[in-house]
């Protein structure tokens, strides 16, 4: 890793420091430009993380810059141009498209570096959407969190390749450590999902938001298929928060109820200890309805020794070798996905631990939050030693 320049100063916008994948690596680099000697301070309408940032070193700034309102957004430009002087500020790093057009504005204001992050595959059925989609790539620089990110934001927007750089999103491996859970945490787990001691089905655990695009009805359906085979020996765990979407698992329990699989379907809310949950199981399902720009529910597993299943599309191409770390599947096919999960059911405990070891492997080489951090300051140093002094 490049050292960063002395009294360097980072500055990241992002809407607010609730639970996601942004959040989670706004705090990481936080944390990894602290820990390299820097300043990170953050712009934020705040949220459940914002402890945890100033926990790590990094300075939090209240901003209203989760708003979409142009009066709202022309102040947050003026705010943090004045902010940027104050804090001699050397770069500017922007995660969501609505504050970034008062980032920029900021950063050009100030003659400050910036760049931003493309964390999702934006649709656009419009020009007009297109252009609003389009401000992220507008800086100095882009992050794409993925080789698929990449591509479609190159499809989508008219951008220079050469400042198109793919760094992976990190999960931090001190948490998703097998040898660091112990094994109370486990059996606690099973106990609170209504698992009973010595239950020898085959446990298959879908984690993510209770919401349609995530693929909980798919993998109900591809069950039901499953028991219509005579494998009757799994049982799925849908971990997740409803937040609100009362309608949506009110479908979940019908379509188990309808199939006949209750008790074989568990519906468990949200979980906490993730690490412990993956364990828990043997089999993680990612069957996402539309494509994934990283995924960190197909890869999180895998860094816990356990095979992914996941959607043959997105960035799930990427984090998951077919046949070696774990299985793709077709999205939206149930009967691809009752073949896939009845496969590796079959392939048994044996194999199913050996592919495990292999994933852990190549995830830990790829995926660590440290890998990400290193890319990320790497980024930072080549774009100052680029551009040089700026003056405010």
């Amino acid at each position: 890793m490049s050292p960063l320049p002395e009294r360097f100063t980072l500055l990241q916008v992002v809407p607010r420091l609730d639970i996601g994948g942004a959040e989670q690596t706004t705090l990481d680099v936080a944390a990894a430009v602290v820990r390299a000697g820097g300043r990170a301070i953050v712009a934020s309408a705040g949220g459940r993380m914002t402890a945890a940032l100033i926990a790590s070193g990094a300075e939090f700034v209240a901003m209203p810059v989760d708003s979409k309102n142009p009066m709202v957004m022309a102040a947050n430009g003026k705010a943090l141009a004045k902010l940027i002087r104050q804090e001699h500020v050397s770069i500017v790093h922007v995660r969501s498209r609505a504050p970034a057009f008062s980032a920029l504005w900021a950063a050009r204001r100030t003659a400050t570096p910036v760049l931003a992050t493309y964390h999702g595959a934006y649709k656009a059925k419009s020009a007009l959407k297109r252009w609003y989609n389009g401000v992220i790539t507008r800086g100095d620089m882009v992050i794409a969190n993925s080789h698929f990110t990449r591509e479609h934001l190159m499809a989508q927007h008219a951008v220079d390749p050469a400042k198109v750089v793919v760094i992976a999103r990190g999960v931090d491996l001190t948490r998703f450590d097998p040898a660091r859970v112990a094994p109370e945490r486990v059996t606690a787990l099973r106990e609170r999902w209504g698992l009973k001691p010595g239950d020898a089905r085959v446990k298959l655990l879908l984690a993510g938001r209770l919401t349609r695009w995530k693929g909980q009805l798919l993998a109900i359906e591809a069950l039901a298929r499953l028991r219509e085979r005579g494998q009757a020996n799994g049982v799925l765990i849908l971990v997740g928060d409803s937040q609100g979407r009362d309608g949506y698992v009110a479908e979940l329990e019908a379509a188990i109820a309808r199939h006949g699989l209750g008790g074989q379907v568990l519906l468990p809310g949200p979980c906490e200890d993730m690490p412990a949950a993956y364990l828990a199981a043997d089999i993680a399902l990612a069957p996402s309805l539309e494509p994934e720009a990283f995924g960190r529910t197909a890869v999180e597993p895998q860094l816990m020794g356990r095979l992914a299943i996941a959607a043959d599309h997105g960035a799930a191409r990427e984090t998951i070798l077919p046949g070696q770390t774990g299985w793709l599947a077709a999205p939206g096919d149930a009967e691809a996905w009752a073949t896939a999960i009845g496969d590796a059911i079959a392939a048994g405990p044996e194999r199913r631990a050996a592919m495990g070891v292999e994933a852990l492997a190549r995830a830990r080489a790829l995926y660590a939050v440290q890998v990400m951090t290193d890319a990320t300051l790497e980024v930072y140093s080549a774009m100052l030693a680029e551009r040089g002094p700026s003056p405010r």
